[in-house]
């Protein structure tokens, strides 16, 4: 089968069923309660948060392998003729220029140039794109795509209950798959996949991830997710694959330097306030949502640098969290985004955006107010961890 039959390969989808206003199961919530999870509310479902230690599944994933339940993530299928014209409007990112199989890292903004979200979006075939939103995010992404389709021949099909995801990140993930299934893992590249059969169940094998290890993310029925996870599990047993919860992939993914949503991400930032600039395509053909007000950003942070998101390591054992103020000198400086223990470093680290003047690494000087205390940090380049290929 080949990567332009990927839409043709994934029949199972139905449209969303209304929100009841309670938290949302998804199909492997008995499985997780009955490994003992500890669960809790994310973006309006109920999901493991972890299993036993999450410095022992920080640790698997980072030298073994981990076993994720990402079902809480949102798809959207965009679909016809003029699916990617839609896409290339409604998107910051020239998605016209995916081929087909492989996938890319975007933004969707607002016409302010706020960035709503950063999505992952799939080229499923010639005319059939799946664009993965964060789960906070789904519907906001949903109404967006819905509202910027209007005058294209395209359709913006909600997916969320058409997909069950699991992931299997960490070194020891490709050989786990392999003895899985017939499909060509070793050719499959970065930001790319391909239908195949896993255990037999019917997948699109993606090798993406959120965690700085190679891995892949499994998107399938929802009736088939248990049957998936169980193969997984007694195909990981030799190698110590562990399931793993959100606060885990939060500490892996902070390690790795990736922004999360409503931390490093926000609608009060453009993507060029992020250092992010780079996934808005000024060069692609026609209008977007956004370009005028992204140029001006672009020329802003061109002329006049914004706060720069760096690392920050403790020197001593003091966690920052997320809105603590970056100081130098007695001044505030800066504001932290996402901090945590890290368990590859031993030590706590976080991100945060601070000014340009004490944004080089090594910078000396550099404080977190912890409650009133000026802690010491070390400023350095992201990311703080990079696997080794």
């Amino acid at each position: 089968m080949g990567r332009n039959d990927l839409a043709r390969h994934c029949p199972w989808r139905r449209p969303t069923v209304s929100s009841t206003g309670e938290l949302r199961h998804t199909a492997l919530d008995a499985l997780h309660r009955s490994l003992g999870a500890t669960m809790t509310d994310f973006a309006g479902w109920d999901m493991p948060l972890r299993y036993g230690s999450e410095r022992d599944e920080h640790t698997a994933v980072r030298t073994k392998a981990g076993l994720f339940d990402l079902s809480h993530m949102g798809e959207i299928t965009v679909t016809g003729p003029q699916a990617a014209a839609l896409l290339d409007f409604a998107l910051v990112g020239n998605i016209g220029g995916v081929k087909p199989g492989r996938a890319r890292y975007t933004m969707i903004c607002r016409a302010d140039g706020g960035i709503l979200d950063d999505l992952i979006v799939y080229r499923l075939g010639e005319t059939e794109y799946m664009v993965v939103a964060n789960a906070s995010n789904a519907q906001v992404v949903l109404d967006a795509l819905t509202e910027r389709a209007a005058g294209f021949d395209a359709e913006v099909r909600d997916d969320r209950d058409a997909y069950a995801l699991i992931a299997v990140q960490g070194p020891e993930s490709p050989g786990i798959l392999k003895s899985l299934t017939d499909a060509d893992l070793d050719g499959l590249k970065y930001y790319a996949g391909l239908p195949g059969t896993v255990a037999g169940v019917p997948a699109l094998i993606a090798r993406t991830g959120y965690t700085g290890e190679d891995g892949f993310e499994l998107f399938v029925k929802p009736e088939h997710a248990v049957e998936l996870w169980q193969a997984l599990t007694k195909a990981g047993e030799g190698v110590g694959l562990v399931p793993c919860g959100l606060s885990c992939r939060d500490t892996l993914r902070l390690e790795a330097g990736m922004p999360l949503y409503g931390h490093e991400l926000s609608t009060s930032l453009t993507p060029f306030d992020a250092g992010l600039g780079r996934v808005v395509k000024f060069e692609k053909e026609g209008d977007f949502v956004g370009r005028e007000a992204l140029r001006e950003a672009a020329a802003r942070a061109e002329q006049n640098p914004p706060r720069v998101l760096v690392g920050l390591v403790a020197e001593g054992r003091r966690v920052p969290r997320a809105g603590y103020a970056v100081v130098a000198g007695g001044q505030v400086i800066g504001e932290v985004t996402s901090g945590a223990p890290s368990p590859t470093l031993g030590k706590p680290i976080a991100m945060a955006y601070v000014d340009p003047a004490h944004a080089a690494p090594g910078t000396s000087g550099v404080g977190v107010d912890i409650r009133g205390s000026h802690e010491p940090y070390e400023v350095v380049a992201l990311p703080f961890y990079k696997r080794q290929k």
